[in-house]
């Protein structure tokens, strides 16, 4: 509805779906999306960085 391509639609899904699944384990939306940023690009495995993970835990809470 506010994207202008269907591009942009999926970006903003897939944002909008990380920081749902963040709130739903109780963490804070920004600091998980600052703590995915910081490593998935240094080559940490997808799998390291899901929200129940104990260090998403102890950081993002």
């Amino acid at each position: 509805m506010f994207c202008n391509t269907p591009h942009g639609a999926n970006a903003s899904a897939t944002i909008y779906s990380i920081v749902e699944t963040a709130k739903a384990n109780g963490l804070r939306p920004f600091h998980y999306l600052n703590f995915l940023l910081e490593r998935l690009p240094h080559g940490y495995s997808p799998e390291a960085c899901l929200p129940w993970e104990e260090t998403a835990q102890s950081i993002c809470r």
